[in-house]
């Protein structure tokens, strides 16, 4: 689900898990947020934006999960940017609202066809290529 706004602010990220949970998540006890370690992206951008009951019970709901640098959910990401890039936005766009069409074309056409990624690293693979990472037994 992509936002078209005209910052990345504190407040926007805030306003942006307000709007997530009702829609989204009505009916889910906590809803697993994954995102990158923009420096907006934090629970003091809630607390900023509402007022502090509001912010906790918002954060409440939320299972906020960091990106790591070199992680397989910051790739799976980058894929999907990567994706909206090369279909969406290599182009010039005139203003925000062709982007907004764009982008909710874009939005529905990956959620209509249920993209998925197909990792080919297996736990195998991870024994050997990793093999120096994991601790040794010797006799």
């Amino acid at each position: 689900m992509c936002k078209v706004t005209d910052r990345r602010t504190k407040a926007d990220f805030a306003y942006r898990i307000k709007d997530l949970l009702p829609v989204y998540y009505l009916n889910a006890a906590k809803a697993t947020i994954v995102m990158d370690n923009l420096n907006t992206h934090n629970p003091s951008s809630l607390y900023e934006a509402f007022e502090p009951v509001e912010a906790k019970s918002l954060l409440d709901r939320c299972d906020l999960h960091y990106t790591p640098k070199h992680g397989s959910w910051l790739n799976l990401a980058e894929i999907e940017f990567s994706d909206l890039q090369r279909q969406c936005l290599e182009r010039r766009l005139p203003d925000q609202e062709m982007l907004r069409e764009e982008i909710a074309a874009w939005e529905d056409g990956r959620n209509a066809q249920q993209v998925t990624v197909h990792w080919r690293f297996t736990m195998a693979d991870a024994w050997i290529r990793l093999k120096r990472l994991y601790l040794s037994i010797k006799n």
